[in-house]
């Protein structure tokens, strides 16, 4: 039986809206968070987490479609460890926003593991879950080795993981298969969605071929992003899941009163992430900081880029500019992002988004 087959081979989700669904209101398109439980200097992970909480509900209410958070390890700027137990925490603190991970990374854990845990989420949160999955390990090469002590070193057989994890969640191993007989705890009625994400071809290609909603990072990898999406539709072949292509990308996106003091905040983030880069990552500098920050020429080209690659400005201008790559990209849906410093900053950031670029205020439909 090939990756194809296995993956497909299941019984027809009953619902697929969870995946093909639009809000209400104005919006051009779904509008979505990405969220990493940002830590930054001066603050606690438990005060990032309860930030990350309230963003959560305010969501719910300002119109955005769904709220993903991401698996990230050995970053002190990121406290999003293990997305499915935030997630949980999340759903109990939300009652419609669709909740997911954005993503889990398969090579890190095994696939019993995960469809144990997303199981369950489903269970407690019944039609609100998503389950995207990587292939990177999320972290450095050391703190990579640790977590899959015990498992495949590396991300090579990602497509049998991934198909080992579909037979899991839809408990339809075939005859003579060595895990036939296992059932992951608990399984009801329905199961999450699986979507993959990437910030290359490898899994737009893979997502194209098994029918699956694709996420591409376009916040950290932009100058793949067209090559991806290209690849992911010209690879499409329709499934159970979807009939025809639906694809999202992460955008980092910073709205402010004026362009001046959200470029002042999107450099906070740009420094964090030169500091990943240069392998010190560190909790998410000041505004203050990064202003001071002594940049080498090469340094200074690095955060021009990086922020070259985000949607920056007052909250019309950011609007504008999330319309503007949706139209060149073609996307169905956008998912933004603002690592930025300061739980009131970016809390006022995607609220100031939500009304220009035209959310509801009330809760998201699925």
């Amino acid at each position: 039986m090939t990756t194809e087959e296995q993956q497909n081979s299941g019984p027809e989700p009953q619902d697929t809206t969870a995946i093909r669904g639009a809000v209400r209101g104005t919006a051009p398109a779904p509008l979505s968070i990405l969220d990493l439980a940002t830590v930054g200097v001066g603050y606690t992970p438990a005060e990032a987490l309860a930030a990350t909480t309230r963003l959560a509900r305010s969501a719910e209410e300002w119109g955005y479609h769904r709220f993903w958070v991401a698996e990230h390890h050995g970053m002190q700027g990121v406290a999003s460890s293990n997305p499915a137990v935030l997630l949980a925490h999340l759903g109990a603190h939300t009652t419609t926003l669709r909740l997911g991970s954005g993503g889990v990374m398969l090579p890190n854990h095994a696939p019993l593991t995960i469809a144990e845990q997303f199981g369950l989420l489903e269970a407690l949160h019944p039609g609100r879950i998503d389950l995207g999955l990587g292939r990177a390990p999320g972290t450095d090469p050391a703190t990579a080795r640790a977590l899959r002590r015990g498992l495949a070193e590396g991300a090579d057989d990602f497509p049998q993981q991934l198909a080992e994890l579909t037979h899991f969640l839809d408990g339809d191993f075939p005859a003579g298969h060595p895990y036939a007989r296992l059932t992951a705890v608990p399984q009801g009625d329905g199961r999450p969605p699986i979507w993959l994400l990437g910030s290359s071809g490898f899994s737009a290609q893979l997502a194209g071929r098994l029918g699956l909603p694709f996420a591409f990072a376009h916040h950290f990898s932009s100058a793949n992003t067209l090559p991806a999406l290209d690849l992911y539709r010209s690879s499409f072949r329709p499934s159970a899941v979807l009939d025809e292509p639906y694809a999202l990308i992460g955008v980092g996106a910073v709205a402010a009163d004026d362009e001046a003091a959200a470029r002042r905040l999107a450099r906070s983030v740009a420094l964090g992430m030169l500091r990943v880069r240069r392998g010190n990552p560190t909790p998410i500098p000041t505004p203050e900081e990064a202003e001071s920050y002594p940049y080498s020429p090469v340094e200074a080209d690095f955060v021009s880029e990086w922020m070259g690659n985000m949607v920056i400005g007052s909250p019309g201008e950011v609007a504008d500019g999330l319309e503007a790559l949706r139209k060149r990209t073609g996307v169905d849906e956008l998912m933004v992002t603002s690592h930025i410093h300061g739980h009131e900053a970016r809390h006022r950031s995607y609220g100031l988004i939500a009304e220009a670029y035209g959310l509801t205020t009330g809760a998201a439909t699925a």
